[in-house]
């Protein structure tokens, strides 16, 4: 896990006290601010980096109580550890009920105060993320709608370009990145053509097709993987690449658009604002982009339009499947145990594609196993515990991290009976996506849906995106328990 980023504010009236805690913290890494009283406290955690507060119980004035009652309506996300005597036990108590986050006894032990910090910054790091996560899919869910719209409404002439020009600035706008475009293939020119760019000016060299193979856009579509590059001069995929001085961040990220297993184009977003690197939630959301510009840039020839289904009845895929991640996300806000997280994720995923067994599964630690942390069976059909990670379908999926939706996955070579059915043994419809940390498959999304729909796939790809970041914020509580148990060692060994 990365070191938490938040700042830590000291509130204690006993300059000793205070500037001792500052010192082991500023020692650690951490950026430290100090107050002297609760007034002083008060005004301090209203600056948003301030993501931890050390705060005396006791303070004259303002006390430490009403300090913490105050802050949790104000600042619900801030993670406050309680500073007490060793006669204060009420007013721990107190305390622990009004939410305080963690206590330590005075005097302090410098270990046991480094692991409560970084405990609690990682804590508050993790609500962070989830609420910036959500914000920026309720955005991404609102500006796919008006691209939907804007396919409605485009001359058929130019629907192409003007789906294309739309979906480039929703990317530079939800992944803040300077640099985006869109490029099409051409299999008669065997090339990506870009069909829209965004952002800073293009070079006409860069604007030139880009043979499939070649370049970085060209390796990028034949792998036909998300990919994202934090830095370019050091990733040995593209050591070679002649375009590696295009990319002024020496960041970017890609993600193939795929439509009936076939790829189709890539979505690229480069140059973050402000020099950053891109991170997997970027990649995430670049994903779900991809997955319904794909949709929507399908070919028509002879077929429905893209926003209309087989039937020839309105149907916007756009809509239902940013409301299916922008759901998934809303029913995991506010949880954090694994357990009610992933419950909390499946059961609209299973009610929303009226599909029994839905679960995850995850690589355990021998690697030669998928073990079942959630199953959402609806009462009726329950997966099984434990498959392997080279076998059936399944297997295939955890391999690779290429995602299988079939109606009739028994026709497949590859299919494997006690793999690929639920616990009942009974065969029909499979949807198994990757589910994917910093570009490595962790585990498996299982789909057993009641009917077959052609869209399945698609709306597999938008809960690949939206579960892995799931599935990254349950491996960071399990790392926030390995620290419990630190702190609690910590603390026999002080008693000692």
């Amino acid at each position: 896990m990365a070191d938490p980023i938040s700042q830590v504010l000291v509130c204690d009236d006993e300059r000793f006290f205070r500037e001792a805690i500052r010192d082991i913290l500023v020692a650690e890494g951490f950026g430290v601010l100090e107050a002297e009283d609760g007034e002083a406290a008060l005004v301090c955690a209203g600056d948003p980096s301030v993501g931890v507060l050390v705060l005396d119980v006791r303070l004259p004035g303002i006390g430490g109580l009403e300090v913490l009652r105050r802050l949790g309506e104000t600042r619900p996300d801030l993670r406050v550890i309680m500073l007490s005597a060793s006669n204060d036990q009420e007013l721990v108590l107190e305390a622990l009920r009004l939410g305080a986050f963690d206590y330590l006894a005075k005097p302090l032990h410098d270990e046991e105060l480094v692991l409560a910090v970084k405990r609690a910054a990682q804590s508050h790091e993790l609500v962070t993320d989830w609420g910036r996560l959500r914000a920026r899919v309720e955005r991404l869910a609102t500006q796919l709608e008006a691209v939907a719209q804007t396919a409605e409404e485009a001359d058929p002439a130019e629907r192409v370009v003007s789906l294309a020009e739309s979906l480039v600035v929703v990317v530079a706008d939800v992944l803040e990145a300077t640099r985006t475009s869109l490029l099409l293939a051409s299999e008669d020119d065997g090339a990506l053509e870009i069909a829209a760019s965004h952002g800073r000016r293009f070079d006409s060299e860069e604007l030139e097709p880009v043979p499939f193979g070649h370049g970085v856009a060209g390796v990028a579509f034949e792998a036909g993987e998300p990919l994202t590059v934090a830095d370019i001069e050091v990733d040995e995929r593209f050591v070679t690449s002649a375009q590696r001085d295009r990319y002024e961040s020496k960041s970017f990220s890609i993600a193939p658009l795929v439509f009936g297993g076939e790829p189709m184009g890539l979505l690229c977003a480069a140059d973050r604002a402000g020099g950053g690197a891109f991170s997997e939630e970027d990649l995430s959301l670049l994903r779900l982009v991809a997955s319904h510009a794909a949709r929507l840039l399908r070919p028509v020839d002879g077929e429905a339009t893209p926003l209309e289904d087989d039937a020839g009845t309105s149907s916007d895929p756009v809509d239902s499947d940013a409301e299916l991640a922008r759901v998934v996300c809303e029913a995991i806000r506010d949880e954090i145990e694994p357990d009610r997280l992933f419950a909390a994720a499946l059961e609209p995923v299973a009610d929303m594609l009226r599909a029994a067994p839905v679960s995850i599964h995850l690589v355990d630690e021998t690697g030669e196993l998928l073990r079942c942390q959630a199953s959402c069976d609806g009462g009726a059909r329950e997966d099984r515990s434990t498959l392997p990670v080279d076998a059936g379908l399944t297997g295939v999926v955890a391999r690779t991290g290429r995602l299988v939706a079939t109606d009739a996955p028994a026709d497949d070579d590859r299919f494997a009976p006690e793999v690929d059915s639920p616990a009942d043994g009974r065969t029909g419809p499979l949807v198994c996506a990757p589910l994917s940390l910093r570009g490595n498959v962790v585990g498996v999304l299982r789909i057993f849906p009641h009917e077959w729909s052609p869209g399945l796939g698609r709306s597999a790809e938008v809960l690949s995106a939206a579960l892995s970041a799931a599935v990254r914020n349950v491996l960071l509580y399990r790392s926030l328990l390995d620290s419990i148990d630190e702190v609690a060692a910590a603390r026999r060994m002080a008693r000692r």
